[in-house]
């Protein structure tokens, strides 16, 4: 793959996963076992994991216009995705009433993380 279609990818990618953030709450509604923790108990929790990854998502869509001006809020998704998963993975291996996240969120946040890093440029920078 070149730099150019690479590039391409990377901004398609960084616009779809900030969507798919964004809509972190529509998620939870359609399906609680694979998004929303804890059966919907502490409504303090959930919102504020809705409100992390909606401005996370909208910054994601911002990143897309020039990701090689964005490389540390990538770099942060790519990692924070990673902590988030395996945090999420081990807990819902010890929880039987969470063991949907294996299937849903856990999958989703390791697959973000491997997309992203996957079209990384390896450079300092990209052009748009």
């Amino acid at each position: 793959m070149d730099a150019a279609q690479q590039d391409k990818l990377l901004k398609l990618a960084l616009r779809l996963f900030g969507v798919v953030f964004v809509l972190v709450y529509p998620l939870a509604i359609v399906w609680p076992s694979g998004w929303q923790w804890h059966g919907g108990e502490g409504m303090y929790y959930f919102q504020m994991i809705v409100g992390f990854y909606a401005t996370l998502g909208i910054f994601l869509i911002l990143a897309a216009k020039n990701p090689g001006e964005n490389r540390s809020l990538i770099a942060f998704t790519i990692w924070s995705s990673v902590v988030h998963a395996v945090i999420m993975a081990v807990q819902a291996l010890g929880d039987p009433a969470e063991t949907g996240h294996l299937v849903g969120d856990v999958p989703a946040l390791l697959l973000v993380a491997f997309v992203l890093r996957l079209l990384m440029p390896s450079g300092a920078s990209t052009q748009s």
